[in-house]
């Protein structure tokens, strides 16, 4: 590929380019790009199989492409059948079969949805969400029929049929476009009574030419519409997740968008119109005629040509492509500028904000200042639990636990903090205030929960409670480039800082202090004398041993070898491995991740999104074994086998052991301890999904854990 390019990571394929409503803000028909006129209305059967071919070539072509997503889209995807429908979802997993993983969407409008359509959903595995403005009121003002009917009772029923438990498995939830002049609460409410696993709120596509309608006396209308929706769904306790307003927090807490409309992510989206045409995002449409076109066509080019098009490098510059306004705005990380259409202008192209800038910092700056809720609500669908269940876990399902357990860690900390008072605990809860990204960073580290149980629990003598607080901090400030200082106890005989590595002291030391600065660690161990790098600290007698990474083309893990905390496994932890011992771990690793990529592809998601940390542990025999610690989420305890075939087998029922525990936490699975571990056992061998109860809701773990320690 080019340099830039970037490989793509979805695929909106139009499988019919007409529509069975008239919706006047719909920007495939309603904009400036008119292109479906020109197109056949379904896609052929020669496009289709090429459309196929062509994403499973790139697939190959790319490695770290671990899984492919789909969108069946339109116009209205159902009008292309039942059947073709089915026979693209087919031919598109026996392409893939052994390449990647496959993620097959569809958003439609719900009208043609019935019985046959909803089985054949189910049976290929089509997340499908479904279009709907809200009450009738509101979702009839713009989704109408041609002979001007309202859609709001035909798209109802197909919610609730696709809703109902014999189905529910392929229903994603629910996508609604903002319009001002509806009541947000009575769209909330109306949405929310569905009971959708998931909500998307989106803005209504405009550009600096055709901004959107608004009220002059009353600016920035989008932020205080959506505003009045968030404040509605905290107070409702979160039942659903919630694209955007889960995007911002994201952002807040240093982790990726889940939308396009927000964050600097690099896009990674092509779709191939029914010709067969591969084109740029379709709200592009909005800008003007042609503005997605990129020339590129399925039957006679490669999606790695289509990559180079400059449309698509465009988008591929972070903060440096934005243009001077937003690179100077304060939430720009979170932000991005907004969805690339919406800062369109006919004069100078893309150089400007989004056309919605006021609202977004508006809304952004409502949810940073909104109290973090005090028990967050995390949401699994059914479909989420019975991936999980099956062994597996599909992305959204392991973004819920990887969630989940983030909220159960800060509970933890705050917990920790509350009871043990100082200036440590101070030091910490002052930058999450201020660097909630950093912190997060920092919390996320496995052997802090360890830590932080054994501490609730009078386990952890009070001095060294506040040490490790004290070390959290420095470590926090460390990341955030920010300066902090902490003195160490007199007695200490070394300092972990979690994530980045370990200190010695000798005996008889004199008072140390760990001081971070400009992103620097230093050591302040000389009376009079300035700080100096830790890395230099050796003429003193003080060690400096920084925790090492393990880099795959699979995934990334660290060696966690120095934590005090490391043994939370059954077997002991080994000592730090020395380097012809890291080199051999780190050669293993590099191996076993070919193996997990030809053996075990559908369990490679999980080993990246939940593989944080890796400890040597002492065992016997050639085969090895593996451990999780139930309070260590991400992290394994792993005894090295002699060969990296088996090495993958490890980690894959490593991971598995960490996703059971996780969902232990968050769910009363079992009675009893015998049963429980009877569906440990029947979990890890691919339990059937129907053997484990549903539950939607996620309950704080904290909570019961809390009542436990103080019991």
């Amino acid at each position: 590929m080019t340099a830039g390019t970037r490989a793509f990571r979805q695929f909106v394929l139009k499988v019919h380019s007409r529509c069975d409503l008239a919706c006047d803000h719909c920007y495939v028909y309603r904009h400036a790009d008119q292109s479906w006129r020109r197109r056949p209305k379904v896609i052929s059967d020669e496009v289709a199989t090429a459309v196929v071919s062509r994403i499973a070539e790139h697939a190959r072509a790319h490695p770290e492409v671990s899984r492919v997503h789909v969108v069946l889209h339109g116009g209205e995807p159902l009008l292309a059948g039942r059947e073709r429908l089915a026979r693209i979802a087919g031919d598109l997993r026996v392409a893939l079969d052994g390449v990647c993983d496959l993620a097959l969407h569809m958003q439609t409008n719900g009208l043609l949805l019935d019985e046959d359509l909803c089985r054949m959903l189910v049976r290929e595995r089509i997340s499908t969400g479904i279009s709907l403005d809200g009450d009738r009121a509101s979702n009839d003002r713009h989704r109408k029929r041609a002979n001007g009917t309202g859609s709001y009772d035909a798209v109802v029923r197909g919610v609730r049929l696709i809703g109902s438990p014999a189905y529910r498995s392929a229903f994603a939830g629910l996508l609604c476009t903002v319009d001002v002049r509806n009541d947000p609460v009575a769209v909330y409410d109306a949405l929310a009574a569905l009971d959708p696993p998931h909500v998307d709120f989106l803005l209504p596509h405009a550009t600096w030419d055709r901004p959107p309608a608004g009220d002059p006396a009353h600016p920035a209308a989008h932020a205080r519409w959506l505003t009045t929706v968030h404040d509605r769904w905290t107070a409702d306790g979160r039942p659903f997740p919630v694209r955007l307003f889960d995007s911002i927090e994201a952002g807040r807490d240093g982790r990726e968008s889940f939308t396009e409309a927000l964050g600097l992510a690099a896009p990674d989206l092509a779709v191939i119109e029914t010709d067969g045409e591969i084109e740029q995002a379709d709200w592009l449409k909005t800008a003007r005629h042609g503005a997605p076109a990129t020339g590129f066509h399925v039957l006679r080019h490669s999606f790695d040509e289509a990559a180079a098009h400059p449309g698509f490098l465009a988008q591929t510059g972070g903060v440096d492509a934005l243009s001077r306004q937003c690179r100077d705005c304060s939430v720009v990380e979170i932000c991005g500028g907004g969805l690339y259409g919406h800062r369109y202008r006919s004069d100078n192209g893309f150089d400007n904000p989004s056309v919605y800038c006021e609202d977004l910092f508006r809304l952004i700056g409502h949810i940073l200042r909104a109290p973090r809720p005090a028990h967050h609500r995390h949401t699994l669908t059914a479909h989420g639990f019975d991936s999980l269940a099956a062994g597996d876990g599909d992305g959204e399902a392991l973004r819920a636990l990887v969630g989940a357990e983030a909220s159960i860690r800060r509970m933890l900390l705050g917990a920790v903090c509350a009871r043990y008072p100082g200036p440590e605990a101070s030091a910490v809860t002052r930058l999450d205030r201020h660097r909630p990204r950093e912190t997060a960073e920092i919390v996320r580290h496995p052997q802090l929960g360890t830590w932080a149980v054994r501490s609730l629990e009078g386990r952890v003598p009070a001095a060294a409670v506040r040490q490790r607080l004290g070390e959290i901090a420095v470590a926090v400030a460390l990341r955030a480039g920010a300066e902090h200082r902490f003195d160490l106890p007199e007695r200490a005989v070394g300092a972990h800082l979690p994530g980045i590595g370990r200190l010695t002291l000798p005996p008889g030391h004199g008072p140390v202090a760990l001081v971070a600065r400009a992103g620097a660690l230093l050591l302040d161990a000389r009376p009079g004398g300035r700080p100096l790098p830790v890395s230099e600290a050796a003429g003193l007698g003080i060690g400096w041993e920084p925790v090492r990474g393990i880099v795959t083309e699979e995934f990334t893990v660290l060696l966690e070898d120095g934590d005090p905390y490391r043994d939370g496994f059954a077997a002991e932890p080994a000592p730090r491995l020395d380097e012809t011992e890291y080199d051999r771990w780190a050669r293993s690793f590099t191996e076993a991740a070919e193996h997990l990529r030809a053996r075990h592809a559908h369990r490679a998601p999980g080993v990246r999104a939940l593989l944080t940390a890796c400890t040597p542990v002492h065992g016997e025999g050639q085969q090895g074994h593996v451990a999780a610690d139930p309070h260590a989420f991400g992290a394994l305890g792993l005894a090295l086998p002699d060969t990296s075939e088996a090495l993958a087998g490890l980690i894959v029922e490593g991971v598995q052991q960490v996703k059971f525990n996780a969902l232990l936490d968050l769910f009363d699975l079992a009675a009893d301890d015998e049963a429980r571990e009877g569906l440990r056992s029947a979990y890890l061998n691919r339990l059937p999904a129907r053997a484990i109860p549903h539950h939607d809701d996620l309950t704080a773990h904290g909570r019961r854990m809390a009542a436990r320690l103080q019991g």
